[in-house]
């Protein structure tokens, strides 16, 4: 390999380097190249001489010569900077550590082998044998003295910057922007937005606000911007089983396993961070199906924007307890993506993760199998997702599109002392209206929603004796469509003679109120409200009540909605009313 590293890391290798002296207790170094020949080994290293310095070059089995930067005191300080190094792309990705004792006859520096076999052959210190009539001597050491250098003026910090480098400018830019000074494109030209933020560092850090670095200052930035990378652990991770790879800060997430479809990655560190990779097989609709369902997920909390496009999904969330922000696209029969989750201490570290994650994604390969866990496109509601706790609303009800904005209606009950309400999951809704009276709720989805199917209401209302199928969620979130209940029309009035209500002889399930009641026609006669419950009186199973259609238009009416009329007079299709029942009836689910 023959990767030249950049001059911008001189400071971030300077400050975790010891001087070469300290080769005989300091053995760890980080090989960044070796070349087939002497001369073109020593032509590399007298540049990186030049540039960095603590640049060794040593004979290596096989005839080669090999470039090592260091030495390094321990084997973590030599990692540190490797890591580092390697998410800055500024060496090749197979430079390794080593030690000293992996090397023979060094080359580079010249006359740096015989320093190192002298330093390697002092005799070891004796140890003195004291008699009873020794007493030792205890004389204090001398305190270091250490030499402040002092402070450039700004005339001469003007000057050294004049001799910067293109790298070494772009280095200052990308460490500025790092730490919250810089949002301007990283061209190393050093105009008004970098002398602002430059002074905004040195305010931060107790400086004069000149706008001009020092050299002591721009040692402090770079070392700073050094060691935060070194934290993150910000590497390329290539998952060959998920077929994904991207930047993932791994000093502060480990891989824990693949669990389909995601691959896990728990916080290290106490940092108070998470990482999923998104991989699967499917089809749009697994797509879809993913999108809702994760917005199901404890880890990701309901505040937050949320975007579906035909091709992707875009979800963030934010609370006093959690962050998440997830992104997945679907291309050539493959749901790829990933997610970072968070707690609040981590705003920053996220901050500077986020747009490494985000620019480096990419898919290649197959996807996870779903034998490595359950599926998100067939595990139900109730269940975890992949290991993951899904989230509980206080409970769900059915409710159904009544015009083509994606209006619902539900019964009163669906959203009584609710924090929140969703519309199947993955909505937000506010509540327009709320009839008491009648047990009719009507929701305006916080975003616009164009719906397949929306309620065409009977003109005529219905008759006794009449067969209606109820559409509702019977099971609540445990099933991912609704199911249609047969029964028919009892009394066109309540067991007190209320006129808006029609008792109706059918066998449902609390999770199908606010569903609508269907005709023969497919036309909507009502929607089914919740039993009542009474300590003194028990109502037959089969005795349940619907709201008539006339109240939910008069309801529609002082919303400023308007209910679409039926213009249907025959029998639909037992198949049509299943499909048209389906696209109009929605989950109504009520969180805290």
């Amino acid at each position: 390999m023959t990767k030249r590293l950049s001059t911008t890391l001189v400071a971030a290798l300077v400050f975790c380097m010891l001087p070469l002296a300290a080769l005989a207790q300091s053995q760890h170094w980080v090989q960044v190249e070796a070349h087939p020949t002497l001369r073109t080994a020593e032509e590399w290293a007298a540049r990186y001489e030049q540039q960095f310095g603590n640049v060794a070059g040593f004979r290596v089995p096989g005839g080669w010569y090999a470039l090592a930067l260091g030495p390094f005191e321990t084997e973590a300080d030599a990692g540190a900077v490797r890591l580092q190094l390697l998410a800055d792309r500024m060496i090749p990705r197979d430079a390794y550590l080593t030690q000293d004792s992996d090397y023979g006859q060094q080359f580079w520096p010249a006359g740096a082998q015989a320093a190192r076999s002298e330093l390697q052959a002092l005799p070891e210190p004796q140890e003195e044998v004291l008699t009873d009539s020794d007493t030792p001597a205890i004389v204090a050491p001398e305190p270091p003295v250490v030499v402040e250098e002092p402070e450039e003026t700004l005339a001469q910090a003007r000057a050294n910057e004049a001799r910067l480098t293109r790298d070494d400018r772009l280095a200052i830019q990308t460490a500025l922007q790092y730490f919250g000074h810089y949002t301007l494109a990283i061209d190393a030209a050093f105009g008004p937005g970098t002398r602002r933020a430059v002074g905004d560092w040195q305010e931060a850090e107790g400086f004069e606000p000149t706008g001009f670095l020092t050299t002591r200052q721009r040692n402090q930035l770079l070392q700073g911007h050094a060691a935060e990378l070194a934290r993150l652990g910000l590497e390329t991770w290539r998952d060959e089983e998920a077929g994904v790879e991207i930047t993932l800060p791994l000093g502060m997430v480990a891989f824990d396993r693949h669990e389909s479809p995601f691959a896990h990655f728990e916080e290290i560190n106490d940092s108070g961070m998470r990482v999923l990779l998104i991989s699967q097989e499917g089809t749009q609709a697994t797509l879809f199906g993913l999108y809702e369902i994760m917005q199901t997920l404890a880890v990701i909390p309901l505040e937050g924007e949320r975007a579906r496009r035909s091709n992707g999904f875009l979800l963030t969330g934010r609370n006093a307890n959690a962050r998440a922000h997830v992104e997945a696209g679907y291309q050539g029969g493959q749901i790829k993506g990933w997610a970072l989750l968070w707690e609040p201490g981590a705003d920053d570290d996220a901050e500077r993760v986020l747009p490494a994650m985000r620019e480096s994604f990419r898919s290649f390969g197959g996807a996870l199998p779903d034998n490595l866990g359950a599926s998100a496109s067939t595990v139900a509601r109730r269940d975890l997702l992949a290991g993951l706790d899904v989230r509980r609303p206080l409970r769900s009800r059915s409710g159904f599109f009544v015009d083509a904005r994606g209006t619902v209606a539900t019964t009163a009950e669906a959203v009584e002392g609710c924090g929140s309400v969703t519309i199947d999951t993955a909505y937000r809704a506010d509540v327009t209206l709320l009839d008491a009276d009648n047990g009719i709720a009507i929701l305006t989805p916080a975003e616009p929603l164009v719906p397949l199917a929306y309620a065409q209401f009977a003109p005529n209302g219905t008759r006794l004796d009449a067969e209606v199928r109820v559409s509702g969620f019977s099971y609540a979130d445990t099933l991912t469509r609704p199911i249609l209940t047969r029964g028919q029309v009892a009394d066109l009035k309540g067991l007190n003679d209320e006129p808006m209500l029609h008792r109706l002889s059918i066998k449902v399930q609390e999770g199908d109120s606010g569903g609508p009641v269907f005709d023969s026609s497919g036309a909507v006669v009502g929607m089914l409200l919740p039993r009542t419950e009474d300590p003194d009186r028990t109502l037959p199973e089969e005795v349940n009540f619907s709201v008539s259609a006339q109240a939910m238009i008069d309801a529609l009416d002082r919303a400023g909605r308007r209910g679409a009329l039926s213009r249907e007079n025959g029998a639909m299709p037992p198949e049509t009313l299943t499909r048209v029942s389906a696209d109009l009836t929605v989950l109504v689910s009520c969180w805290e």
